[in-house]
């Protein structure tokens, strides 16, 4: 009886053992199996996200045109915008060049103030000079900003000793328009009507 006990015993033991280093034997096959398929899978996000951002410009590059920017023609909405482009950089590149013009001027005239070797009755000049030049500068502000209020897209203003030119982004102008902008130029800057000139453009 006790043989056979023992005998159990050992079976049991045995056993044990047989159904343990199987277990492990299969949770060491199952990680190994969860770890390639989760490589599997991360190659597959990464050939996706690759692929994804491939798409962000998918047109092929034309020879010549290494920048892949696309050669297509413009659409009608594209064309309206380009259109307006020379007018917008007349005003633009006119206000630039304006005002380019005026920091030169005050750069020269605050040199011959700040100049040692200057005599005090031209040091005075300089410096009422570039009172002059800024405060012409801000009329010109002021009454752009006024006119574009009048509902005109784009103005530049351009002075020439007691003439001034006033340009007017517009296909044309109404007496009434014309007669706003003179009240503006005549009142901000001092001007008489008959040295305004407007135009459009």
């Amino acid at each position: 009886m006790k043989v056979l006990k023992r005998n159990q015993l050992i079976i049991l033991v045995i056993s044990l053992v047989l159904v343990t280093a199987g277990y492990l034997s299969f949770t060491s096959k199952y990680n190994e199996d969860l770890q390639t398929s989760a490589g599997i899978i991360a190659r597959a996000d990464s050939d996706e996200t690759i692929g994804n951002a491939e798409l962000v410009n998918s047109k092929p590059v034309t020879e010549g045109d290494a920048s892949g920017v696309s050669t297509e023609e413009p659409s009608n909405e594209t064309e309206a915008v380009n259109a307006e482009e020379p007018a917008d950089y007349y005003f633009e590149n006119s206000k630039l060049e304006r005002d380019k013009m005026y920091s030169q001027m005050i750069e020269n005239y605050t040199n011959m103030y700040e100049n040692t070797s200057i005599p005090t009755e031209q040091k005075a000049i300089a410096a009422n000079e570039i009172t002059k030049i800024n405060n012409l500068k801000n009329a010109i502000m002021i009454s752009e900003n006024l006119i574009l209020t009048k509902g005109f897209e784009n103005v530049v203003i351009f002075v020439n000793d007691q003439q001034i030119s006033v340009v007017v982004k517009a296909e044309e102008l109404l007496p009434e328009q014309i007669a706003q902008i003179q009240n503006i130029i005549s009142r901000e800057m001092k001007a008489e009507i008959g040295n305004i000139h407007i135009s459009n453009k």
